[in-house]
């Protein structure tokens, strides 16, 4: 057991501070409209804004669900504008799975706990320290920012990003590039401690599948029950072993593990690679085919009642133009009996690994851990550059941080037991100050 005395603030730098307040406002998103509204830490990263001279406003896209949005000013207005953009909200978490309460902040071991302490109230409190650096030396970053703290993107955005884009898309006026989550952070693979920096994500196709039959009590003869054949919908689409298609980014990065582990990829398969990272893998598998994963069941209301209704929730993630032949084939897996709804879609991202940002990230990352190879890669889930996508804006993931290789990070999104190291803040604040200073 690790030592759980809490260390005093002056001890802390300010970045597990800030992370740590955050974490301690319970901003859980439920999906389907259900959260605990991010009010609270909106109104406080608000004040850390107002406070550096900016002037932030708050958006209030329905009741609770507040997003923030300030605009620096930078030294070269001829430069395109920045986005560096956050989320406020949390997914659930049980506390009875957990060693340490989620909404603790708790600071053992080194290590800062509590849920959203890797996704990502820690690149939250990055963004705030950051600009405390930058501005609060009587500097400017190189070029305009619209710094943004978005409500729901656990539930794909809808009351958060995608409902600033869509009605206040003058807040990204001028913007071409944005930065936000899952990238940036360090991998060991093999000995070699390596950056893995996102350059696109998959598709996310959320859909509920709806099985109906007969109402009865629950000692009839039923061959028409709907919990079974929802069973065996459910089934099936889980246990789909969907195909491997490399795609560039995918392909690039592979060929980089490869050549890193010293394996031969004309002998060893994409799979085999991804497994022989290691932890990384974690990560890298899931980008490598399409993943269809049941996530809720939901059906009857007592033990001798047979239901006429079941649902099941399913969280599909697609290669980039891989949906419409997708949904196609989980349509002919479960059969005409099952009713498949979309519940929510959003679009796919890939961009090249060249241009003047993502050279800039790599310098960067050179600068303070030299000699690390920073890799691309596609993210498996998703992120709120998805809606910013929309006005033409291309988005990365760059939450930088220098992570020790015993440490599963992509075990701690959405995880048990969520941590981040409290040298790996201090570390992401001073890259990601460098990178606002001279990109």
């Amino acid at each position: 057991m690790g030592m759980t005395t809490e260390p005093a603030d002056d001890s802390l730098d300010e970045t597990a501070i800030i992370a740590r307040d955050l974490i301690r406002m319970d901003t859980t998103n439920y999906g389907e409209g259900k959260s605990n509204g991010e009010v609270e830490a909106a109104e406080y990263l608000s004040a850390k804004l107002t406070a550096m001279g900016l002037e932030p406003e708050m958006f209030e896209s329905a009741k609770g669900r507040v997003s923030v949005v300030a605009r620096v000013e930078g030294a070269d207005p001829a430069k395109p504008a920045l986005v560096v953009h956050g989320h406020t909200d949390v997914v659930p978490a049980q506390p009875d799975n957990w060693s340490v309460d989620p909404f603790g902040g708790v600071i053992k071991d080194g290590l800062l706990w509590g849920r959203g302490a890797v996704d990502m109230k820690n690149m939250d409190a990055m963004i705030v320290t950051a600009l405390q650096d930058i501005l609060g030396s009587g500097r400017q970053p190189a070029r305009d920012l619209v710094i943004a703290f978005f409500a729901d993107e656990e539930a794909g955005g809808v009351y958060g990003a995608h409902y600033l884009v869509d009605r206040h898309p003058e807040l990204f006026a001028g913007a071409t590039e944005a930065i936000s989550e899952v990238g940036g952070y360090s991998v060991t693979l093999g000995n070699q401690r390596s950056y893995l920096l996102q350059t696109g994500e998959k598709t996310l196709l959320w859909i509920k599948l709806v099985a109906r039959g007969v109402a009865a009590h629950g000692s009839r003869y039923i061959q028409d029950n709907a919990v079974t054949k929802l069973a065996e919908a459910v089934a099936k689409i889980g246990r789909r072993e969907w195909p491997i298609r490399l795609t560039e980014t995918t392909t690039a990065l592979l060929a980089e593990v490869a050549r890193i582990l010293g394996k031969d990829p004309e002998k060893v398969g994409p799979d085999e690679l991804a497994i022989a990272t290691g932890t990384a893998a974690g990560f890298i598998r899931a980008t490598l085919r399409t993943t269809s994963n049941p996530t809720l069941l939901s059906a009857g209301y007592k033990h001798n009642v047979i239901p006429d209704t079941a649902e099941a929730l399913i969280d599909i993630r697609t290669l980039p133009g891989e949906e419409d032949a997708v949904l196609a084939e989980v349509a002919d897996l479960v059969g005409p009996d099952i009713e498949v709804v979309v519940v929510h879609r959003d679009v796919g991202l890939e961009t090249s690994f060249d241009g003047p940002l993502i050279e800039a990230m790599i310098a960067t990352l050179n600068e303070h851990d030299p000699g690390a190879p920073v890799l691309p890669y596609l993210l498996s889930g998703g992120t709120d550059n998805k809606a910013l996508s929309k006005l033409g804006i291309t988005g990365y993931g760059f939450a930088p941080l220098k992570l020790p290789a015993e440490l599963d990070f992509p075990a701690m999104f959405h995880g048990v037991d969520e941590r981040v190291p409290l040298d790996a803040l201090v570390f992401g604040r001073r890259v990601l100050t460098d990178l606002l200073l001279n990109y």
